[in-house]
């Protein structure tokens, strides 16, 4: 026993430097005071951050952007990605590795490279436009709307839900969908009745993995939703960098991480809920 403790030691060690002491020190931050003359009194401590936080309705409306947002991203990468991730199951070689490799090279571009790309395509002079003014059409405002920011996250987001949906259709039988076929089960039935409920483990990482990336994103909010369309992460950035309210970011920060915490959780506890009981469990 105090072998494998010794051993998990460097791992648990890396764990807490990285991550428990940044974040211990991030809720410690907030409940600095703040003042605009001298900055941060590290030594004087207050919930005024909090209590601003809660009482103003300009970040209630960032909070609920980004939520939603996240949400119509996670249901459209489930809804896009779930079924590619099939067909990705069932090709043969190489086929299937070709265009594994291609789902999986977008990650080895920076997101901010992928961002500038879609203001490319999406701008007022962008090759999209460009094409409907061609066309004989108006060009259309799609650069810093909600719509960029949806798009170009689902872009982002969807290897992170066909990977895992992938590799929950590997452990998946091909022998049962035939035996269901066999006894006169459609493919709509079987997709609902044995496919599903056998890939929902993947499908639950994905969303959660999907979700708590997007609400937290930085990168594409800022360069493709503009100044006026933020989102958490770049109110966030602005309390740090631009009114140097270092307090005030960091319960922010503090108040993104309990939400997304408590949302993946009910999620989590949701699915596996439905997922034991369609199992028989």
């Amino acid at each position: 026993m105090s072998r494998g403790y010794l051993l998990s030691a460097p791992a648990l060690a890396l764990f807490v430097a990285l991550l428990i002491v940044p974040l211990g020190l991030t809720l410690v931050l907030s409940f600095n005071l703040f003042d605009y003359e001298v900055g941060v009194k590290s030594d004087s401590y207050t919930l005024a951050n909090y209590a601003s936080l809660l009482s103003d309705s300009y970040f209630y409306e960032i909070f609920w952007r980004t939520f939603w947002i996240s949400a119509l991203v996670t249901f459209l990468c489930v809804v896009i990605g779930v079924p590619e991730a099939y067909i990705l199951s069932r090709m043969g070689t190489p086929w299937r590795s070709i265009f594994l490799i291609l789902i999986l090279t977008p990650l080895l571009i920076s997101v901010v490279v992928r961002a500038f790309g879609w203001s490319l395509l999406l701008g007022a002079d962008g090759l999209i436009n460009q094409a409907i003014a061609a066309l004989g059409g108006r060009p259309l405002k799609m650069l810093y709307t909600p719509f960029a920011v949806i798009l170009a996250l689902v872009h982002v987001m969807l290897p992170f839900m066909i990977i895992p949906v992938w590799t929950s259709l590997q452990k998946l039988d091909p022998a049962a969908e035939q035996a269901a076929q066999s006894l006169g089960a459609s493919q709509a039935k079987v997709m609902r009745m044995v496919v599903l409920p056998q890939i929902m483990p993947g499908v639950l990482s994905g969303t959660l993995i999907v979700f708590g990336l997007a609400a937290s994103s930085f990168a594409i909010p800022g360069l493709l939703g503009g100044r006026r369309l933020k989102m958490v992460a770049t109110v966030v950035y602005d309390q740090y960098l631009s009114e140097l309210n270092w307090p005030m970011g960091a319960t922010i920060a503090v108040a993104l991480l309990l939400a997304n915490l408590l949302i993946m959780l009910s999620w989590n506890r949701l699915v596996e809920g439905r997922y034991k009981k369609a199992l028989g469990e």
